[in-house]
Formats: structure tokens, C-alpha cells, sequence
């Protein structure tokens, strides 16, 4: 599908983005990931089209985000939801759990043990990435599923594009974005959630639930989402088209 395919920009949107795949490409690791030069402007831009409603919603942590878009969207959700920075800079997130140190013992040694193999300390959860090995994906779904047989009920496994990540159970995208919509600048406004991974489709069918706009980036899989995109491009081009053409709210 063609940017110009998608929905007529509309000045009540309140508009939640997923950051790898969705608004910028993904790269071989979290860390080689490159951000556009337009990117930032365009997110500024789309906020004071849309009265500040605006947020990033992502499996990253936070403190990521502000690295790669600086000051550019002040509502950020981190690590799918388990922490919350809201538009007025009040950060909502649980304490870290110790079990997590027990958990990444294992982690540790398979990474260590398998060249290609990374594995991302997130603080609150960890994701054993495998796309510089992906011949090694059933090795790592092993070694995850084994590292939390014992003793870890409050923990579950999220699977994305080449990542196993443990988390803490209870924590989503969706219910990341019913609380931002819950709050000033977002309440009141129609959801619009741009994602591009299975760890989104949550997000998607929160969205879907309020008659919102759901766009999935790329893939072929069933998905939740009621329009796709094919490429990180169609879909910055189309909210090129939101910053350009909708007007603020009254």
C-alpha cells in the first residue's frame, strides 16, 4: 500500500509511533541503528500539528530514545510499556527486580559461548538478539525457555524480529497507549499506532478498539492492523503528509 492510500490527516489524531522498522530502518544491532536528519524535525512538526499528541511507544528503554531523537517527542514509552515518560515529564515505571540477575546468568554464558549472539540489558528486561546468527534462532529459544523454568511465573517471553526478550508479565503497548490517552494533550483524540512487528500487534488492536487508525510497516504476516505500508519510507512520507496538511486543534 501507497502512502497516499492511507487515511485523510486528521486534526484530532493523537498519533503513537514504534521506533525500529516503523520510523527508522532496522540495523544489524540496537546500537548501528541510523536516524535521519529529517526525523526529529518531522516529529516536531507533527506534534504542533497535532496539539503536542504525540509519542513514541517502543521496546527500547527511554534513555535510548533521547539519545537517537533528542528533545524532539517528550512522551516516550520504554521496554513495550514498562516505563512511561508522560507529555509533562513525569516518568512512571516500577522498581527493577532482582530476579533478573538470576535470569541473565544463563543469557550471559549462550552469548558469550556463540559469536553473533548480543545480548541487551534493558534494566527491567533482556533481549537475546540473533540476526548476526540467525541459524542459532531454536538455540536461542531454548536457552530463553530454559532460563526461566524455574521460580520465574511473573516473567513471560516476547518474540520480535530476530529477539527473544524476558519481560515482566502485565506490561504492553496497548495498555501504553490507553494510559497516554487517558492524559492531556491525548484524551479525547482518535489513536493512530504505526507499528511494524509482532510485538506491536497488541498496540494494534488497542487502537482498533477505540476507532483508531492502525498501520502495520512492512511484512506479510496476518496482522491486527487495518492498513500496511511496505517500506520505513511510505511511512514517513505519509506523516509527511500529516504535518503538512492537517491544523491544530482549537
Amino acid at each position: 500500500m501507497r502512502p497516499r492510500d492511507l487515511p485523510e490527516p486528521r486534526a484530532d489524531w493523537a498519533l503513537f509511533l514504534d521506533f525500529d522498522g516503523s520510523i527508522v530502518d532496522i540495523a544489524p544491532t540496537p546500537d548501528s541503528v541510523v536516524v535521519p536528519e529529517t526525523l526529529p524535525p518531522l516529529l516536531l512538526a507533527l506534534r504542533e500539528t497535532l496539539g503536542g499528541a504525540v509519542a513514541i511507544v517502543t521496546g527500547r528503554p527511554i534513555a535510548q530514545i533521547d539519545f537517537h531523537l533528542g528533545a524532539a517527542v517528550p512522551a516516550v514509552a520504554g521496554l513495550h510499556g514498562l516505563e512511561r515518560r508522560r507529555a509533562d515529564g513525569a516518568i512512571v515505571a516500577p522498581p527493577p527486580n532482582d530476579d533478573l540477575r538470576r535470569i541473565r546468568a544463563p543469557l550471559e554464558a549462550f552469548a558469550a559461548a556463540h559469536p553473533g549472539i548480543l545480548l541487551e540489558d534493558k534494566r527491567y528486561s533482556l533481549a537475546l538478539h540473533y540476526r548476526l546468527a540467525p541459524s542459532l534462532e531454536h538455540a536461542c529459544r531454548g536457552v530463553v525457555d530454559s532460563a526461566l523454568e524455574d521460580g520465574a511465573e511473573g516473567w513471560e517471553i516476547l518474540e520480535g524480529k530476530m529477539v527473544f526478550e524476558i519481560k515482566p508479565r502485565g506490561f504492553a503497548k496497548g495498555a501504553a497507549i490507553e494510559a497516554f490517552l487517558s492524559e492531556p494533550p491525548f484524551v479525547g483524540r482518535i489513536p493512530v499506532f504505526c507499528g511494524d512487528d509482532i510485538t506491536d500487534e497488541d498496540g494494534f488492536a488497542a487502537v482498533n478498539a477505540q476507532g483508531g487508525v492502525s498501520v502495520r510497516v512492512g511484512g506479510r504476516s496476518a496482522t491486527r492492523a487495518a492498513v500496511r505500508v511496505d517500506t520505513v519510507a511510505d511511512l514517513l512520507d505519509w506523516l509527511a503528509r500529516v504535518a503538512g496538511s492537517a491544523r491544530p486543534s482549537a
